[in-house]
């Protein structure tokens, strides 16, 4: 039966005094102070009231009640004596009349303590999310994503876009990462494949006339869990913009995104446009990072000329980038932690050594470089009081190294970031090409349909790893909220991009059918972006688990350990999709 109630357990004020209502909610906890007296918290959505049980009958009603069952309560409200102005209800209680149990516990004893819950386990918590979202401040993250999924639908839809559900069922194609995939029962050996990204679908509909287009689109890569990657599954902000170019797609952005991280995030201040641009070169050269946090304001510098031949046997042959901090007083145990957590983040060590207030260089790695002090003090530019942290190897490791080094610097010690803000920026100009960390061959460095700067005359006549593109990221405290790029429309350029990786123009056809035949019929520029809605709510709440945020969340072995996904099957759903599995055998 339903049980109605009059007001929410935060709803009632001193105005309501005399009223007789009810409220329903969950039976949060109970003090007891004798056998006709005791007081009852109530929790609700909304909040929190507390009932005053004044009657051995109405205590004999919670005989054998559980703590997080459901109550009905019906009472009258009055003032409360002793009042706590830290609740919104804390001025009136409810002397109850009647108490129905609506829903029992059956389990004395909790996984964990409804709101202590994020100091449990966290596979704990995940088991039981059912009860952890009870958390109010848990299940305050939940209700800001909600908040800000409907502002973002409401500015896109103020600029002008329409919303646009693409296919789930869609399929393989190469985006990055491993896809999901569905068998077929009714085409036996093929396979549908979740959407990496809408990426074909929204282009396709640039073809099709639609001007502007967005959804909050689920996405799903069979990719292993970070801090800020949710695996299996994650939302987006997918936009795409036709006859539209790099500065266009910034534009919205720009507009859409400030005010939405000031009105709800942690910090009420954020960029505001135009956010500032960075080449993928100039981020690694000064940053160390293509997501570079900039509320640390320290750069890197090179170090390679003045170290070499040093006689330090790791900076030989090498590229050595160096961090300057200005009036570093850390102890040696502190400046030890740093290099130690930059070596588990990067695999590579971290040196240091320091110009003391004498103008002397000192600790660290100083007495290799007794014999061109003044050297590597004008080259770094250094004042007594100086820290100088240095990284080594391969230019692109030492420069990541040195963006780690950076980074740690900037969070351990005080007066180098300012944490009160969010700051945007965009990475532009990132290389087309790159050879593959794995595979050791040419590969496309971020999205294969990116134009490439310069058209085909840049890809007939320029070395591939010197050919740009018109890819961006979109960068907000480190880390990265999006990737995007103006969309290569053009199908002989397309198919000409494709052969530089190895894949000719049949490859192109049987991969991007629909794309490629599309694009024959007459395709407008076009560009897009898809900012990460869970890392936006992430940043937005001040958490550093995107877990957090996320309603039903894997752990970090993308298992769902509350349903119990992933499991086995019944043999005969294996046979109506015409799959038999086989495991791998053991190592012998």
């Amino acid at each position: 039966m339903f049980q109605s109630r009059t007001h929410t357990c935060n709803e009632l004020r001193l105005s309501d005094a005399g009223k007789t209502v009810t409220i329903v909610g969950w039976y949060e906890n109970l003090r007891k102070v004798s056998k006709n007296l005791g007081f009852l918290i109530l929790r609700d959505f909304y909040g929190t009231t507390q009932a005053v049980i004044e009657t051995e009958e109405m205590m004999a009603r919670l005989s054998g009640v559980n703590t997080e069952s459901t109550l009905s309560i019906t009472g009258v409200v009055r003032e409360r004596s002793s009042k706590n102005p830290a609740l919104p209800t804390g001025v009136i209680e409810v002397v109850p009349t009647d108490i129905q149990v609506l829903g029992r516990c059956r389990y004395n004893e909790l996984p964990f303590e409804i709101n202590r819950s994020k100091e449990a386990d966290e596979n704990t918590r995940l088991k039981y999310r059912y009860l952890d979202l009870r958390n109010p401040a848990v299940k305050d993250r939940i209700i800001l994503r909600c908040n800000v999924v409907a502002e973002l639908r409401r500015s896109m839809t103020e600029h002008g876009f329409l919303e646009i559900t693409t296919p789930i069922l869609t399929c393989s194609s190469p985006e990055g990462a491993r896809d999901y995939l569905v068998p077929s029962r009714n085409h036996p050996g093929k396979f549908y494949a979740l959407p990496q990204a809408p990426q074909q679908f929204k282009q396709l509909l640039m073809t099709s006339g639609f001007d502007r287009y967005f959804q909050i689109a689920p996405c799903f890569r069979d990719e292993d869990a970070r801090a800020d990657r949710s695996p299996g599954e994650f939302y987006q902000l997918d936009m795409e913009m036709a006859f539209a170019s790099q500065e266009d797609v910034f534009a919205v952005l720009e507009d859409v995104l400030p005010p939405i991280f000031a009105k709800y995030g942690v910090y009420k201040t954020a960029s505001s446009a135009p956010f500032k641009r960075i080449s993928y070169h100039d981020a690694m050269e000064i940053y160390g990072s293509d997501k570079p946090d900039l509320r640390i304001d320290l750069t890197l510098q090179d170090a390679t000329k003045v170290m070499e031949g040093c006689g330090f046997g790791p900076f030989e042959g090498q590229t050595v980038k160096a961090v300057v901090f200005s009036d570093f007083k850390a102890t040696r145990k502190v400046i030890d932690k740093i290099c130690a957590d930059v070596e588990v983040q990067t695999g590579n060590k971290a040196f240091w050594f320091r110009l003391d207030e004498n103008g002397e260089l000192v600790g660290g790695i100083s007495k290799f470089l007794a014999d061109r002090k003044e050297a590597v003090i004008e080259a770094l530019s250094l004042k007594p009081g100086d820290f100088v942290g240095l990284a080594a190897g391969k230019k692109l490791a030492a420069q990541k190294t040195a963006g780690v080094l950076r980074k740690v610097l900037g969070n351990t010690v005080e007066g180098h970031m300012n944490k009160e803000c969010y700051e945007f920026c965009w990475i532009v100009d990132f290389p087309m090409y790159e050879i593959g960390e794995e595979s050791g061959q040419l590969e496309f460095c971020h999205n294969p349909f990116s134009m490439p700067q310069g058209g085909m005359k840049d890809l007939l006549e320029k070395d591939p790893l010197d050919i740009y593109a018109y890819q961006y990221d979109l960068v907000c405290n480190g880390v990265e909220l999006s990737s995007g790029a103006v969309r290569n429309h053009d199908p002989e350029i397309m198919v000409k991009a494709f052969e530089i990786v190895g894949l000719g123009e049949e490859d192109v056809k049987a991969k991007f059918p629909a794309m490629y035949n599309a694009f024959c019929y007459g395709a407008p520029p076009h560009a897009g972006i898809a900012p990460g809605v869970d890392r936006m709510v992430m940043l937005i709440a001040g958490e550093e688990s995107i877990r957090e945020i996320i309603p039903f969340p894997m752990n970090k072995t993308a298992q769902d350990v509350m349903m119990g996904a992933p499991a086995e099957v019944d043999p005969q759903q294996l046979k109506d999709v015409h799959i038999q599995v086989v495991m791998p055998q053991a190592n012998s």
